[in-house]
């Protein structure tokens, strides 16, 4: 069977967030050299949602706010559960690609397949209650790799083990470290990823959840910029 590169796959990143209150830092790594997408490029934790995430069982269930918003102005081929799809994608990248945990311990009820087999052998079941949906981006036509990409912040204080501790990330991302929150667009980012960024900074003192998600969706006829309510949107919200 021959897989369309060019097809937008459906994505989740994580943005976890360190000393919020005293000297913020986010974690990052650099992607290799020869990355089909963004090589070279500093970037959070992420990638594609696996098939196998869609049945993942959660120790805690995200928010209702955010479970309303992932809903909103999906693609016609994206699948009901992608919801709960995307938060194990987020919890399971942040494994794979730095070691670090996003769960509560905990017995899983099912017997975990292959791609969580490892993150199920730390005794966590994966804890979504803490991830923020704070930002939405579809990649832009003409690249070599498709995203229809949400990012979720979460407090480093949500995380079990030690912060600092690598050493069970894959080789997918290199120079793993915490990086000053004030410093990091002096690093080789994506465009989108500074976008994220500034997010971040305007969100820092932030308590509850955000009143609406930024949206950059790029579709094959147009890019445009709006927002996600979770809730039907008044004239007002739209400039009426």
């Amino acid at each position: 069977m021959t897989i369309d590169k060019t097809a937008i796959r459906d994505a989740a990143t994580i943005i976890v967030l360190r000393d919020r209150e005293t000297a913020p830092k986010v974690l990052m790594g650099q992607r290799g050299s020869k990355a089909a997408f963004m090589p070279n490029k500093f970037v959070f934790p992420g990638g594609a949602v696996d098939r196998e995430d869609h049945a993942v069982p959660l120790a805690t269930p995200p928010s209702d706010i955010n479970s309303v918003r992932l809903m909103e102005d999906l693609r016609p081929e994206t699948p009901e559960s992608i919801g709960t799809a995307l938060f194990a994608a987020a919890i399971r990248e942040l494994w794979e690609e730095t070691g670090l945990v996003l769960g509560t311990q905990a017995d899983w009820p099912i017997h975990p397949n292959e791609d969580w087999r490892e993150y199920a052998a730390t005794g966590h079941l994966p804890h979504a209650s803490g991830l923020k949906f704070v930002f939405r981006a579809i990649t832009p036509p003409g690249r070599p790799r498709r995203f229809d990409a949400r990012f979720f912040l979460v407090d480093a204080a949500d995380l079990s083990g030690d912060l600092d501790d690598f050493s069970r990330a894959s080789d997918e991302l290199s120079h793993l470290q915490w990086v000053p929150l004030d410093q990091a667009r002096g690093y080789d980012l994506p465009f989108i990823t500074e976008v994220v960024l500034a997010e971040v900074e305007g969100r820092l003192h932030e308590k509850g959840l955000p009143d609406t998600v930024p949206f950059f969706k790029n579709t094959d006829e147009a890019g445009l910029f709006t927002r996600l309510y979770g809730r039907t949107p008044t004239e007002a919200d739209l400039g009426g």
